[in-house]
């Protein structure tokens, strides 16, 4: 298997404001664009030439990666003019495809974080003689994801998508999003339409006898498509947890990127990544976080399980607990910023304007905002 599809189509509506300008496959994890961790575990598979299947702001994949010659491999772009869905895209895709018929193709998702043994499944593929092999994984939960049931040898017995009932989870398997394809049945899906692989693709190919394996894989695992999990999976990324050789520096509690400038009065713990030219002032506390280019945390400041848009600014002695805050966005000082909140790119918030506590009487944000509303400090003699 020297050939692959990933599918980077996407427009990652569940992680904006970050990919109003960037899309998700684009996003910085660990130090460098997420499909850079993808592409060089592909190349150490012996993947050698990657077809792209791009839709959402195309033209920034090939800014970056241009050929894909720095990566160790041959990239080709196709961009879907209209949403053709998984199947239409590997379709789509597969006219930029050199192999021939009977040879297998690895076809994965441009979001999904993995420790799978590639060439293992390729290896299981062409061993079984397989149409399709599918990574599968075990979750807790799995009412979020299509269920796939396997028998005995591994041969899959059906899909299920997204179960309603209790009555309807019958395993924990899960479709993982990494697939191997002979190249022939990519062949087969329409072409010039949307196509969902998962609910038309796959179970055509189970009503007419093709052999389908689903292959159990419990090594590291995490879909990338909330903010949550962003910060999740770089921080493993930079801890550690799972391995990448595109993660640019050792593995620790941090990584600094050149050209970081980090006060040596700061502490950086949990997977933290602080990009390119991003200040992280004096007192700062920043735990698993993710600090894009540009950005600047203020002193005193406390931020964890949160994502820092590239140029934002935090002003001192503001929190953010598992918040997102959007590029160009300016929060000033003294703000509180609890979980699940998002900061639009470019907002401004004023001094003080969130909190989670009442904070000290007579601080500097009630001023500040008295001077707005009222042209001078209420209480003041001038």
């Amino acid at each position: 298997m020297t050939q692959a599809i990933m599918l980077v189509g996407g427009k990652g509506t569940r992680l904006r404001p970050l990919t109003t300008h960037t899309p998700k496959p684009m996003l910085p994890v660990a130090g460098v664009p997420f499909i850079a961790h993808q592409l060089a575990r592909a190349a150490a598979a012996g993947v050698t030439r990657v077809v792209l299947a791009t839709s959402y702001l195309a033209e920034v994949f090939e800014d970056h990666f241009k050929d894909g010659s720095p990566y160790g491999i041959e990239l080709v772009y196709l961009t879907e003019v209209e949403p053709l869905g998984t199947g239409g895209a590997i379709r789509n895709a597969a006219s930029g495809l050199t192999c021939g018929p009977d040879e297998p193709v690895l076809v994965f998702n441009g979001d999904i974080l993995s420790g799978l043994d590639i060439a293992a499944l390729r290896d299981s593929h062409v061993a079984a003689g397989a149409d399709v092999s599918l990574h599968l994984t075990r979750v807790e939960d799995p009412r979020a994801f299509g269920l796939v049931p396997t028998d005995a040898d591994g041969r899959v017995l059906e899909f299920l998508e997204k179960p309603e009932t209790p009555e309807q989870i019958i395993t924990d398997q899960i479709n993982a999003g990494c697939y191997v394809f002979t190249r022939s049945v990519i062949d087969r899906i329409p072409t010039g339409r949307e196509v969902s692989v998962e609910r038309e693709t796959f179970p055509e190919l189970l009503a007419t006898g093709a052999l389908l394996r689903g292959v159990v894989d419990t090594s590291y695992w995490l879909d990338l498509g909330t903010p949550a999990a962003f910060v999740r999976g770089s921080a493993d990324l930079v801890l550690g947890k799972v391995d990448s050789p595109a993660v640019p520096g050792p593995t620790g509690d941090a990584l600094l990127l050149p050209g970081a400038d980090v006060h040596q009065g700061a502490v950086l713990s949990s997977g933290t990544v602080v990009s390119e030219g991003a200040v992280i002032e004096a007192g700062a506390i920043v735990e698993g976080s993710v600090i894009l280019p540009g950005a600047v945390i203020g002193a005193d400041t406390f931020v964890k399980d949160s994502i820092v848009g590239a140029f934002a600014s935090i002003g001192a002695r503001t929190s953010l607990d598992g918040a997102v805050i959007g590029d160009g966005a300016i929060v000033e000082s003294d703000n509180e910023l609890p979980n699940g909140v998002r900061i639009a790119c470019g907002t401004l918030l004023p001094v003080g304007a969130v909190r989670t506590t009442a904070g000290p009487g007579g601080c500097p944000a009630g001023e500040a905002s008295a001077v707005v509303v009222h042209g001078r400090v209420v209480g003041a003699d001038h």
